[in-house]
Protein backbone atom coordinates (compact mmCIF):
# COMPACT_ATOMS: atom_id res chain seq x y z
CA UNK A 1 0.00 0.00 0.00
CA UNK A 2 1.36 3.40 -0.93
CA UNK A 3 1.77 6.48 1.26
CA UNK A 4 -1.22 6.75 3.59
CA UNK A 5 -1.57 10.41 2.59
CA UNK A 6 -2.83 9.24 -0.79
CA UNK A 7 -6.08 8.25 0.85
CA UNK A 8 -6.68 11.97 1.40
CA UNK A 9 -9.66 13.72 2.39
CA UNK A 10 -12.75 12.90 2.95
CA UNK A 11 -14.26 13.44 3.42
CA UNK A 12 -17.84 14.07 3.18
CA UNK A 13 -20.80 15.28 1.32
CA UNK A 14 -22.36 18.69 1.70
CA UNK A 15 -25.46 17.52 3.58
CA UNK A 16 -24.89 19.13 6.97
CA UNK A 17 -27.42 18.74 9.74
CA UNK A 18 -27.69 20.28 13.18
CA UNK A 19 -26.27 17.12 14.69
CA UNK A 20 -22.65 16.02 14.46
CA UNK A 21 -21.73 14.55 11.08
CA UNK A 22 -19.25 11.67 10.93
CA UNK A 23 -17.45 10.36 7.86
CA UNK A 24 -15.25 7.52 6.72
CA UNK A 25 -13.45 7.18 3.41
CA UNK A 26 -11.49 4.62 1.44
CA UNK A 27 -8.86 5.46 -1.18
CA UNK A 28 -8.13 3.35 -4.27
CA UNK A 29 -5.70 3.34 -7.16
CA UNK A 30 -7.68 2.42 -10.28
CA UNK A 31 -6.01 2.08 -13.67
CA UNK A 32 -7.71 3.93 -16.57
CA UNK A 33 -8.93 0.80 -18.37
CA UNK A 34 -10.78 -0.30 -15.21
CA UNK A 35 -12.43 2.98 -14.23
CA UNK A 36 -15.76 2.37 -15.98
CA UNK A 37 -16.15 -1.11 -14.48
CA UNK A 38 -15.07 0.13 -11.04
CA UNK A 39 -17.75 2.84 -11.15
CA UNK A 40 -20.43 0.39 -12.34
CA UNK A 41 -19.72 -2.02 -9.48
CA UNK A 42 -20.17 0.76 -6.92
CA UNK A 43 -23.15 2.31 -8.72
CA UNK A 44 -25.01 -1.01 -8.98
CA UNK A 45 -24.46 -1.82 -5.32
CA UNK A 46 -25.53 1.49 -3.80
CA UNK A 47 -28.54 1.79 -6.07
CA UNK A 48 -29.79 -1.46 -4.53
CA UNK A 49 -28.58 -1.09 -0.93
CA UNK A 50 -29.40 2.15 0.88
CA UNK A 51 -29.12 3.26 4.51
CA UNK A 52 -31.32 5.99 5.94
CA UNK A 53 -29.36 9.06 6.96
CA UNK A 54 -26.15 7.99 5.21
CA UNK A 55 -24.77 9.62 2.07
CA UNK A 56 -22.36 7.72 -0.19
CA UNK A 57 -20.13 9.61 -2.62
CA UNK A 58 -17.44 8.59 -5.12
CA UNK A 59 -14.73 11.09 -6.10
CA UNK A 60 -11.88 11.14 -8.59
CA UNK A 61 -8.61 12.88 -7.80
CA UNK A 62 -8.00 15.50 -10.51
CA UNK A 63 -5.26 17.96 -9.48
CA UNK A 64 -2.61 16.54 -7.16
CA UNK A 65 1.13 16.31 -6.47
CA UNK A 66 3.27 13.32 -7.43
CA UNK A 67 3.15 11.75 -3.95
CA UNK A 68 -0.62 12.01 -3.79
CA UNK A 69 -1.34 8.77 -5.60
CA UNK A 70 -4.96 7.81 -4.95
CA UNK A 71 -7.21 8.01 -8.00
CA UNK A 72 -10.64 7.44 -6.40
CA UNK A 73 -12.19 8.01 -3.02
CA UNK A 74 -15.32 6.31 -1.63
CA UNK A 75 -16.89 8.41 1.14
CA UNK A 76 -19.62 7.53 3.65
CA UNK A 77 -21.09 10.22 5.91
CA UNK A 78 -23.98 10.68 8.32
CA UNK A 79 -24.96 10.87 11.98
CA UNK A 80 -23.28 8.60 14.50
CA UNK A 81 -26.35 6.35 14.76
CA UNK A 82 -26.74 6.11 10.98
CA UNK A 83 -23.06 5.33 10.46
CA UNK A 84 -23.27 2.68 13.16
CA UNK A 85 -26.06 0.93 11.27
CA UNK A 86 -24.19 0.84 7.95
CA UNK A 87 -21.17 -0.74 9.58
CA UNK A 88 -23.30 -3.38 11.30
CA UNK A 89 -25.03 -4.14 8.00
CA UNK A 90 -21.65 -3.97 6.28
CA UNK A 91 -20.71 -7.33 7.75
CA UNK A 92 -23.23 -9.14 5.59
CA UNK A 93 -22.62 -11.22 2.45
CA UNK A 94 -23.61 -8.49 -0.02
CA UNK A 95 -21.03 -6.09 1.43
CA UNK A 96 -18.35 -8.79 1.30
CA UNK A 97 -19.27 -9.38 -2.34
CA UNK A 98 -18.90 -5.65 -3.07
CA UNK A 99 -15.44 -5.58 -1.50
CA UNK A 100 -14.47 -8.66 -3.49
CA UNK A 101 -15.65 -7.09 -6.75
CA UNK A 102 -13.86 -3.83 -6.02
CA UNK A 103 -10.63 -5.72 -5.30
CA UNK A 104 -10.79 -7.23 -8.80
CA UNK A 105 -10.81 -3.83 -10.50
CA UNK A 106 -8.26 -1.82 -8.54
CA UNK A 107 -4.49 -1.79 -8.63
CA UNK A 108 -4.30 -1.36 -4.87
CA UNK A 109 -5.88 0.29 -1.86
CA UNK A 110 -4.64 3.73 -0.85
CA UNK A 111 -5.52 4.02 2.82
CA UNK A 112 -8.63 4.71 4.86
CA UNK A 113 -9.61 7.39 7.36
CA UNK A 114 -12.40 8.57 9.57
CA UNK A 115 -13.29 11.88 11.18
CA UNK A 116 -15.96 14.51 11.68
CA UNK A 117 -17.24 17.75 10.18
CA UNK A 118 -16.72 20.50 12.76
CA UNK A 119 -18.08 23.57 10.90
CA UNK A 120 -19.49 24.69 7.57
CA UNK A 121 -19.80 28.12 5.96
CA UNK A 122 -21.63 29.52 2.96
CA UNK A 123 -24.25 27.76 0.87
CA UNK A 124 -24.48 24.39 2.62
CA UNK A 125 -27.69 23.56 0.73
CA UNK A 126 -26.10 23.88 -2.71
CA UNK A 127 -24.57 21.21 -4.94
CA UNK A 128 -20.81 21.59 -5.35
CA UNK A 129 -19.19 18.60 -7.09
CA UNK A 130 -15.81 20.27 -7.72
CA UNK A 131 -13.90 20.39 -4.43
CA UNK A 132 -10.52 21.78 -3.43
CA UNK A 133 -9.08 20.09 -0.35
CA UNK A 134 -6.39 21.09 2.13
CA UNK A 135 -4.83 18.81 4.77
CA UNK A 136 -3.35 20.70 7.71
CA UNK A 137 -1.08 20.03 10.66
CA UNK A 138 -2.51 22.33 13.36
CA UNK A 139 -0.55 22.92 16.57
CA UNK A 140 -3.38 24.48 18.62
CA UNK A 141 -6.72 23.08 17.46
CA UNK A 142 -8.85 25.38 19.62
CA UNK A 143 -7.06 28.51 18.42
CA UNK A 144 -7.26 27.39 14.80
CA UNK A 145 -10.97 26.57 14.90
CA UNK A 146 -11.83 29.82 16.67
CA UNK A 147 -9.75 31.97 14.31
CA UNK A 148 -10.93 30.16 11.19
CA UNK A 149 -14.60 30.44 12.11
CA UNK A 150 -14.18 34.15 12.88
CA UNK A 151 -12.55 34.68 9.48
CA UNK A 152 -15.23 32.75 7.55
CA UNK A 153 -18.10 34.37 9.41
CA UNK A 154 -16.64 37.79 8.65
CA UNK A 155 -16.41 36.96 4.94
CA UNK A 156 -19.16 34.42 4.15
CA UNK A 157 -18.39 32.34 1.03
CA UNK A 158 -20.35 33.41 -2.05
CA UNK A 159 -21.67 30.77 -4.51
CA UNK A 160 -19.62 28.07 -2.80
CA UNK A 161 -19.37 26.17 0.46
CA UNK A 162 -16.44 25.79 2.83
CA UNK A 163 -16.16 23.05 5.43
CA UNK A 164 -13.67 22.31 8.18
CA UNK A 165 -13.16 19.17 10.22
CA UNK A 166 -10.76 16.75 11.81
CA UNK A 167 -9.29 13.27 11.47
CA UNK A 168 -9.91 10.76 14.23
CA UNK A 169 -8.13 7.81 12.63
CA UNK A 170 -5.86 7.18 9.66
CA UNK A 171 -3.45 10.06 10.39
CA UNK A 172 -0.14 9.73 8.54
CA UNK A 173 3.38 10.36 9.92
CA UNK A 174 3.05 13.90 8.51
CA UNK A 175 0.69 14.63 11.40
CA UNK A 176 -2.28 16.15 9.56
CA UNK A 177 -5.12 16.58 12.05
CA UNK A 178 -7.46 19.11 10.42
CA UNK A 179 -8.85 19.53 6.90
CA UNK A 180 -10.56 22.29 4.97
CA UNK A 181 -12.72 21.73 1.88
CA UNK A 182 -14.01 24.36 -0.57
CA UNK A 183 -16.79 23.27 -2.95
CA UNK A 184 -17.60 24.86 -6.31
CA UNK A 185 -20.31 24.34 -8.93
CA UNK A 186 -17.89 23.97 -11.86
CA UNK A 187 -14.22 24.14 -12.84
CA UNK A 188 -14.44 27.81 -13.81
CA UNK A 189 -15.50 28.72 -10.28
CA UNK A 190 -12.86 26.45 -8.74
CA UNK A 191 -10.08 27.90 -10.90
CA UNK A 192 -11.17 31.48 -10.20
CA UNK A 193 -11.53 30.82 -6.48
CA UNK A 194 -12.97 33.35 -4.08
CA UNK A 195 -11.28 36.30 -5.82
CA UNK A 196 -13.54 35.87 -8.85
CA UNK A 197 -16.64 36.72 -6.80
CA UNK A 198 -15.26 39.72 -4.91
CA UNK A 199 -14.67 43.38 -5.72
CA UNK A 200 -11.16 44.85 -5.25
CA UNK A 201 -12.34 46.49 -2.03
CA UNK A 202 -13.75 43.19 -0.74
CA UNK A 203 -10.50 41.40 -1.60
CA UNK A 204 -8.51 44.02 0.33
CA UNK A 205 -10.75 43.64 3.37
CA UNK A 206 -10.61 39.86 3.17
CA UNK A 207 -6.81 39.86 2.89
CA UNK A 208 -6.60 42.02 6.00
CA UNK A 209 -8.80 39.55 7.88
CA UNK A 210 -6.69 36.65 6.60
CA UNK A 211 -3.60 38.30 8.06
CA UNK A 212 -5.37 38.48 11.43
CA UNK A 213 -6.28 34.80 11.10
CA UNK A 214 -2.64 33.88 10.39
CA UNK A 215 -1.53 35.78 13.48
CA UNK A 216 -4.05 33.97 15.70
CA UNK A 217 -4.42 30.47 14.25
CA UNK A 218 -2.16 28.76 16.78
CA UNK A 219 0.31 27.48 14.18
CA UNK A 220 -0.67 25.76 10.93
CA UNK A 221 1.40 23.78 8.40
CA UNK A 222 0.09 22.72 5.00
CA UNK A 223 0.56 18.97 4.48
CA UNK A 224 -1.23 18.49 1.16
CA UNK A 225 -3.71 20.09 -1.22
CA UNK A 226 -5.52 19.11 -4.39
CA UNK A 227 -8.83 19.03 -6.22
CA UNK A 228 -11.32 16.19 -6.53
CA UNK A 229 -14.42 15.70 -8.68
CA UNK A 230 -17.55 13.90 -7.56
CA UNK A 231 -18.49 11.09 -9.95
CA UNK A 232 -21.61 9.84 -8.20
CA UNK A 233 -23.70 10.16 -5.06
CA UNK A 234 -26.21 7.72 -3.57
Amino acid sequence: MKNILTSLLLMVTFAVSAQQTYWTHYGFVVEPQNEATFFKVIDDYFKEYKWEGVSISLYKNHFYDTDNEFTHLLVLSGSLDAMGVIYVDGSNDSWAMLMSQIAQHIKEGAGARMGTIKASYGDTAGDYPIQRYFLLDVENATAFETAYSKYQEGHPPVARVVMMGNFTSGISPEGENRWVLAGYKDFKAAIGGSDATLTPAEIKARDASWKVFQENNGGVRMVRSGLRVRLGQW
